[in-house]
């Protein structure tokens, strides 16, 4: 007869005591960070839609320009620029002269990067100016590109570009500088000509610095073009807040600076996706 089966300490387990074990438990699940993220935003464009609301009520009594700024209002300054047709118009307008400025300064701010980041003697001999001329504001060169161009489009286009240049040089040096130059001796050691290595080597490597640079100067742009246009143009956003200030038309006045601000972020987000780094799909 055999021996009734044990199972206490240093005896195996049996098929029970593993039934018996508690399970592990699960790790709890964290919450969307992006559904989180959105939630936490709309909170913080309420909350500061309801300090606007509450600090233009109560000083409306001081003055007329605040009153005009109340939240309420907003919606028919908004269908009266609609009426006329501004808002679409002037923010074309702005963009069109946004773009052409911003493609002047990739084509000339590129070419210097890469002559800044390949060179030594180059970047020595250019470093002063190159410094000096990114410390002046672009506004500054308002009197020089009204007399140089003229009144109009000519002038606020090479505002822009004198804004976004200094971006894009900056980083696509930095590019070039951070290139392994073992690749280049690769390319160099396989026959490859100067005009091949840049092509095949030195641009796919600088296209993230590249991309870095033209999103900054697309911000700075977007950031000069509404004073570049107040030097006696007469269209774009920009003129569109001094004609309606001069209208003591307030909310209107509002309502422009509030489409600036929109566009801005649609610019950015669309920059980020058209700039990103795409995986090709295998």
């Amino acid at each position: 007869m055999s021996a009734p089966h044990r199972t206490g300490q240093g005896a195996a387990p049996t098929d029970l005591d593993d039934v018996a074990r508690p399970a592990p438990r699960a790790a709890p699940r964290r919450g969307d960070p992006r559904g989180a993220g959105l939630a936490w935003g709309v909170f913080g464009v309420l909350t500061t839609v309801a300090v606007w609301w509450a600090f233009t009520h109560a000083a409306a009594g001081a003055s007329t320009m605040i009153a005009a700024f109340q939240p309420e209002r907003m919606p028919g300054a908004v269908a009266s620029l609609l009426e006329r047709g501004v808002v679409v118009q002037d923010g074309l307008t702005s963009l069109w002269r946004l773009l052409c400025g911003l493609a002047l300064a990739t084509a000339a701010g590129v070419p210097l990067g890469l002559l800044i980041g390949s060179y030594r003697r180059f970047r020595w001999t250019s470093a002063p100016v190159v410094q000096f001329l990114r410390m002046v504001s672009p506004l500054s060169w308002a009197p020089v590109a009204v007399a140089l161009f003229g009144v109009g489009n000519a002038p606020v286009v090479f505002l822009v570009a004198a804004a976004a240049v200094w971006p894009i040089t900056m980083n696509t040096a930095a590019g070039v500088k951070a290139l392994d130059p073992l690749h280049l001796r690769v390319a160099q050691t396989l026959g490859a000509t100067p005009a091949e290595r840049l092509r095949t080597v030195v641009l796919p490597s600088i296209r993230p610095f590249v991309m870095t640079g033209v999103r900054l100067a697309l911000g700075i742009a977007w950031v000069v073009i509404v004073p570049a246009e107040m030097l006696g143009v007469s269209s774009g956003l920009g003129y569109e807040i001094l004609n309606a200030r001069d209208r003591l038309a307030y909310d209107e006045m509002l309502v422009v600076i509030l489409v600036i601000g929109l566009l801005g972020i649609v610019l950015d987000s669309l920059a980020q996706w058209l700039l990103r780094e795409r995986v090709p799909r295998g």
